[in-house]
C-alpha cells in the first residue's frame, strides 16, 4: 500500500507478518470427532497461509551477504548465527537488525542482521533492498522506508529464531529486542525521532537511535 501524502511503500508482506497469527485459531478440546476434523482444517489453513507468507516475503527469498561466508540463503544465515554462538555457548548474545540507504531518489536499502558477542565483537548479514523505478524525493521517504523494512526483518527473523529454539532447545544465552533507526537528536533527523521510535515499538521492539544505532548508522551505511 502507498502513503500519498508521504510516498512510502509498505509491502504486502509487512502487512501479512503483522497479522498473521491473529488469523490463526486454534482448537482447543479435541475430545470429539467433530472438532478433531475442525483442527484438522485449521491446520490446513495455517499451513497454507505460512507457506504463502514464505514464498512471497522479500527475506526469505534471495541472498544475504557475510564477509566471510560470501552469500547465503536466509536459512543458512540463521545457521551461521546460532554456529557462531555455539562457538562460545558461556557466552552472551545480542541480536539486532537495521537498516540505511544513500541520499538518491533510487537508493539501495541495505538491511543488516548483526549479531554480537558481547566484550567480544560478533558478525553480520546483509541483503540489499532496491524497488526499481520507485523513487523516494526526500530524507524522510527513505528514513521511513528503512524503518518499515527493518521492522518486516525484524518480525521475520524474530518468528524463525523463536520456532529454531523450539524445535531445538539449548543453552545459548541470547537477546532479541533492537532496531537499529538512522536517527539521532542532533541534526535533520530529530524531528522524526518520535515517528519512527513509535513505530518500532508498534512492532513489538525497543528502538535504538544515533549514536548507539551502529547496525545501521554505522555496518549498513558501508553498503549503501
Amino acid at each position: 500500500r502507498r502513503s500519498e501524502s508521504r510516498g512510502i511503500f509498505l509491502s504486502k508482506r509487512a502487512i501479512r507478518s503483522l497479522i498473521f497469527w491473529s488469523e490463526v485459531v486454534e482448537c482447543r478440546g479435541v475430545k470429539r470427532k467433530g472438532k478433531c476434523k475442525i483442527r484438522a482444517q485449521e491446520e490446513k489453513i495455517r499451513q497454507k497461509k505460512m507457506e504463502e507468507y514464505n514464498s512471497d516475503n522479500i527475506f526469505r527469498n534471495g541472498n544475504f551477504f557475510n564477509p566471510t561466508k560470501g552469500n547465503l540463503s536466509f536459512d543458512d544465515a540463521i545457521g551461521e548465527i546460532f554456529a557462531y554462538m555455539a562457538e562460545e555457548p558461556q557466552r552472551e548474545y545480542e541480536i539486532v537488525v537495521g537498516c540505511d540507504s544513500a541520499s538518491l531518489e533510487q537508493p539501495h536499502f541495505p538491511a543488516t542482521i548483526v549479531v554480537r558477542r558481547l566484550g567480544a565483537g560478533g558478525r553480520f548479514f546483509l541483503k540489499k533492498i532496491s524497488y526499481g523505478g520507485k523513487k523516494f524525493y526526500n530524507f524522510k521517504q527513505r528514513i521511513l522506508q528503512e524503518v518499515l523494512l527493518s521492522c518486516e526483518l525484524a518480525l521475520v527473523l524474530r518468528e524463525t529464531l523463536e520456532m529454531r529454539k523450539l524445535i531445538s532447545p539449548d543453552n545459548l544465552k541470547w537477546d532479541f529486542s533492537y532496531i537499529h533507526a538512522d536517527v539521532g537528536e542532533r541534526g535533520a533527523t530529530r524531528e522524526m525521532v518520535r515517528e519512527v521510535t513509535g513505530l518500532i515499538r508498534g512492532n513489538g521492539f525497543e528502538p535504538m537511535i544515533k549514536p548507539f544505532s551502529f547496525a545501521a548508522s554505522a555496518i549498513a551505511d558501508k553498503y549503501t
